[in-house]
């Protein structure tokens, strides 16, 4: 394949088309209430938690083809046919509000968030590495979650009154919202992992191959496990027990989108400055670090009145947006082969939803009898433990490359000096 006219393409289009795409593609107005949602259309807590669990099974199985066509096609087609799709998806519920509907309605928002999870990611890094600028990554991916939060943030205060006004206009919004994610795709230059400029041809790309090159570095595997810590510690509390805690707390519904806002601000926030973190923690570090915050934060929230749930879920936030984008230029920056990007990508994500498939049931249960508070403190002192033993993984796994390189140094001088006595 030959060199790809995105060198001559303005960097600050292809930009701000992105951001476009990051901020239409995740407006999803129907987040702050499809719990609620569900329960008025008749489905129990046992169905709606099992719906959630299916959808991050799915969500596992459907990484494998998904991050593999990326891959192999082409980034940008998996990330036009996750937006198209999920247009459709949107409109589900509002055409089949029922248990079968809302069961379809997610399996299609699995397969168009696999669709789009590695590829997306994958594009913005290939398109700056292939321009030598990929230290920019970081900042630009926090800017793209930064505009999509906003964005978020306006339209999630907007659902609750838009829900009493007529219950389907969130996944009306939602779904033009999404449509025009997919004008954003059709305006991006095509980047593929094998353009750099030269004639190199895309070599054999396949999930055996992805598994035994991240098996072969440690260092890589140790990364997956610490993203799916606080990655699944975000989403098992902004999206599956963010109702039932503010439901706990005795909230009333009218509330459900602002303090959803109040989330959305935090996290961008820290997503506008995840790339000053480094100006005081090393990347590890930081997400290490703020893991522990989102932690204690959960237990705040469990334990703390309507006040101290607030603030807890605020600084919630703020830490998973300073470390959403160091994570994933960790992960990016430590892939050691281009073609294999977004399939490695992928694979990260099916360790995190596979965590979510299993932490759900068991969660769904506690919500079910009336335990939220108790769901929330098995999530904080579970992802804590995690987060500090794959920390001393990788202390380990450095002190003993640090010896190895040491030894190879001493031997290599030993040997060099005997070559000079022997002269």
């Amino acid at each position: 394949m030959t060199a790809v006219s995105h060198m001559s393409v303005d960097p600050k289009k292809v930009t701000w088309l992105y951001v476009a795409f990051q901020l239409l593609f995740n407006l999803l107005l129907w987040v702050p209430i499809f719990y609620e949602f569900q329960k008025q259309i008749g489905l129990s807590d046992s169905q709606i938690f099992y719906i959630q669990s299916v959808y991050y099974i799915a969500f596992c199985l459907l990484e494998i083809p998904t991050g593999f066509l990326a891959d192999r096609v082409s980034y940008r087609f998996c990330m036009g046919a996750g937006a198209m799709l999920l247009t459709f998806a949107n409109l589900m519920p509002v055409a089949f509000p029922n248990y079968t509907g809302f069961m379809v309605h997610f399996l299609a928002i699995a397969l168009c968030r696999s669709l789009i999870s590695g590829a997306s990611s994958a594009y913005l890094y290939e398109f700056l590495r292939q321009r030598n600028e990929q230290d920019r990554y970081r900042k630009i991916e926090g800017d793209g979650r930064f505009w999509s939060l906003v964005g978020r943030i306006v339209a999630g205060a907007a659902a609750a009154p838009l829900m009493a006004l007529d219950l389907d206009s969130p996944y009306w919004i939602s779904a033009a919202a999404a449509a025009m994610s997919f004008g954003a795709v059709l305006l991006l230059p095509k980047v593929g992992a094998w353009s750099r400029g030269d004639e190199a041809e895309p070599t054999k790309v396949s999930y055996r191959a992805a598994w035994r090159r991240a098996f072969e570095s440690p260092r890589l595997v140790l990364l997956m496990l610490q993203g799916v810590g606080f990655f699944v510690m975000a989403r098992i509390l902004i999206v599956n027990l963010f109702q039932p805690l503010l439901n706990s707390k005795d909230f009333a519904l009218a509330y459900y989108g602002a303090i959803m806002g109040i989330t959305m601000v935090g996290e961008a926030f820290g997503s506008k400055f995840a790339h000053k973190v480094r100006a005081i923690l090393s990347d590890r570090g930081a997400v290490t670090a703020m893991t522990l915050v989102m932690s204690l934060s959960l237990l705040g929230a469990a334990f703390g009145g309507q006040v101290v749930t607030l603030l807890s879920l605020a600084l919630f936030s703020v830490a998973m947006g300073l470390s959403a984008p160091v994570q994933k230029q960790l992960m990016n920056d430590a892939i050691p082969e281009p073609k294999l990007r977004a399939t490695l990508l992928s694979c990260e994500s099916i360790v995190d939803r596979a965590m979510c498939a299993v932490a759900v049931l068991p969660l769904g249960t506690m919500v079910a009898t009336g335990r939220t508070s108790e769901s929330l403190i098995w999530a904080a002192g579970l992802t804590a433990f995690g987060a500090i033993l794959i920390h001393l993984c990788f202390y380990c796994f450095e002190k003993r490359q640090a010896a190895g390189a040491a030894a190879f140094l001493a031997k290599d001088s030993s040997g060099l000096n005997a070559t000079r006595s022997g002269l």
